[in-house]
């Protein structure tokens, strides 16, 4: 079984890719509403969408962090806990990605 270390590393590498991008979707989507401002009701939703998606990445960004610092600062490793809520994160990411 790989060491937690590269399931981190992963998430991480999977999340800055995510927050690629979206960003680039979130920036073609402000461009096109940037021409008619009648075009914010048609595309408004998928924007806050994009927003929605970089606030998660965020989150998930923070709680990796919470995560390392917690075993940096154990030497005993993750607790139960902590590997069940990267677990978590990491089906939800999926979760995301399928649909």
């Amino acid at each position: 079984m790989k060491n937690i270390e590269h399931y981190l590393e992963k998430a991480i590498k999977n999340i800055e890719d995510d927050r690629e991008i979206t960003r680039e979707l979130l920036d073609d989507v402000v461009r096109y509403m940037a021409k008619d401002e009648t075009l914010h009701a048609q595309v408004g939703s998928t924007a806050a969408k994009y927003v929605e998606t970089l606030q998660r990445s965020n989150e998930q960004l923070v709680k990796i962090s919470s995560i390392i610092e917690k075993k940096d600062s154990k030497s005993k490793g993750l607790s139960d806990l902590d590997k069940d809520e990267i677990f978590d994160m990491l089906q939800g990411e999926t979760a995301d990605v399928e649909s």
